[in-house]
């Protein structure tokens, strides 16, 4: 195997959408719909959505490979080695809305980034997770998310799992709110540790535990019961994401000023949503359990 062996992260990526979107579309009873795209420029990706699913109101499993001669500003400006390289960007990236308010949402990311120049070793590395945003917390919930995340990381040190769990709690934070956007997970970037073959690994290790982490959520919370209220206040919090997503997350970023494809790249919006000037949560509901006892940074296990 060469240093850094693209084919191999490309073939894994493209089976870990298949086998997402297998299972999500099983647990739903509907298929997702696929639109295959090309990039002017260089590259493309395949987006599968289902929107308007019995379980899923909007859920996007996109898969990309882009490359180019040069990188956008927001790649660049704390990166100056990266300067005159061309580059090559890979991953699957996901976000599942569920219509039920007692379902989480969640998102989940995995890619490699490769930048090379002649006469020059390649810089690369790996980055992604996975994270919570529960509308109305279950404790048990969240603690099977963290574990499931803990035993993914493993087997590649007891400091890893505590590490990217800290750098999503860090990354994950709309500080104009001062609140978390959910519960957390995993978050990593910039990550060539231990050479390529440990890198990969342990990407493939976040990759494939996410249905583990997911799943068993999804189907305990899928049959509760709710009501209007509950309905907005899950409006309410997507708002959350949207601005979390259109103002800090980097991959949207990068995507957009790299010339990426502007559908695929804000899938992850989901398709209702709504802002309330000045809301609060009322004394002792469950709206405000949300806020006092999940959305503070914790240790869940």
């Amino acid at each position: 195997m060469s240093e850094v062996d693209i084919d191999a992260v490309k073939n894994y990526l493209l089976d870990l959408q298949d086998r997402i979107c297998n299972a999500l579309g099983a647990e739903d009873g509907a298929e997702f719909r696929e639109d295959a795209w090309e990039r002017p420029g260089g590259g493309g990706g395949r987006t599968r959505v289902l929107e308007e699913g019995a379980l899923i109101e909007k859920g996007g499993v996109n898969f990309s490979h882009v490359y180019g001669d040069g990188l956008p500003p927001s790649a660049t400006a704390n990166r100056p080695e990266l300067a005159g390289r061309s580059f090559e960007a890979m991953g699957v990236s996901l976000v599942i809305h569920p219509r039920n308010p007692h379902v989480p949402t969640s998102h989940a990311n995995v890619r490699l980034f490769v930048a090379e120049k002649p006469g020059a070793e390649p810089v690369w590395w790996f980055g992604g997770g996975y994270d919570l945003t529960p509308y109305y917390g279950c404790h048990e919930d969240v603690v099977h998310w963290h574990s499931t995340a803990r035993d993914a990381c493993a087997p590649f040190g007891e400091e890893v799992y505590p590490r990217f769990k800290k750098w999503c709690d860090d990354y994950f934070y709309l500080k104009h709110r001062q609140e978390a956007r959910g519960v957390g997970g995993l978050f990593f970037d910039d990550f060539n540790e231990g050479g390529f073959e440990n890198a990969f690994a342990l990407m493939r290790a976040i990759g494939d535990s996410y249905l583990d982490a997911y799943l068993p959520i999804v189907q305990k919370r899928k049959h509760t019961e709710y009501d209007e209220r509950e309905r907005n206040f899950q409006l309410y919090r997507r708002g959350r994401y949207v601005e979390f997503n259109l103002v800090y997350d980097r991959g949207t970023l990068f995507g957009l000023q790299s010339g990426g494809r502007t559908e695929s790249i804000l899938m992850s919006l989901p398709s209702l949503v709504r802002w309330q000037y000045d809301w609060h949560p009322e004394p002792g509901s469950a709206e405000e359990k949300l806020y006092t006892d999940f959305l503070p940074h914790r240790d869940w296990i």
